[in-house]
């Protein structure tokens, strides 16, 4: 992991450890003044200090990034297409310690899928209730057929409307990833940190 990464997860570490800079800086044996070199990017650690980093923080700050980065980034942004939890949470959880940035898009994606997975239950509840009770209204000839259609379509809506923006959302979110580009999901709500 190299500079400005490196800093930021540093950083972030040692605050969910509930490290100060100071206490962090007794532990690795290292100046107060070397960790927040570190942390604000202005220097590269040398081997013993990153050594000494990682052991204390518990996560590998090897100066070798992982390969293909970009490709796993691409590959968890682009399974957020499928609305399935399982494969961008195993691709995270796998890769989450050899790589800051894979760690903090892998959050993103989770938090999305996390997002619609709920939204989707919401959606399920509506098509569950809106269609029955359109067709048991419909069977026995008390409403109208016009406004059963509604109904009906109205229930199936929000499940076509989520499957396009989860479509969308995962496609503009793989190709900025591979264009160097922030990426972005709106109407995510941040489960895990």
């Amino acid at each position: 992991m190299k500079q400005p990464d490196l800093g930021i997860k540093v950083a972030e570490l040692r605050k969910e450890k509930g490290f100060t800079q100071e206490n962090l800086a007794e532990v690795c044996e290292v100046t107060p003044r070397t960790i927040q070199r570190i942390e604000s990017g202005e220097v590269e650690p040398r081997a013993f200090t990153r050594n000494s980093l990682s052991n204390v923080l518990e996560f590998d700050l090897g100066k070798n990034d992982l390969e293909n980065e970009r490709f796993w980034m691409a590959a968890l942004h682009l399974s957020s297409m499928f609305c399935i939890v399982l494969i961008p949470l195993l691709i995270w959880s796998w890769l989450k310690t050899r790589s800051y940035q894979v760690d903090k898009h892998g959050r993103q994606v989770m938090n999305f899928q996390i997002t619609v997975t709920l939204a989707l239950f919401v959606g399920g509840f509506c098509l569950a209730v809106g269609l029955p009770a359109g067709l048991i209204l419909l069977d026995q000839g008390t409403g109208n057929v016009t406004l059963m259609s509604i109904l009906a379509l109205l229930s199936v809506m929000p499940m076509i409307l989520i499957g396009f923006f989860i479509t969308y959302q995962g496609a503009v979110n793989t190709i900025r990833v591979l264009t160097d580009k922030p990426t972005r999901y709106p109407l995510s709500i941040k489960f895990v940190k």
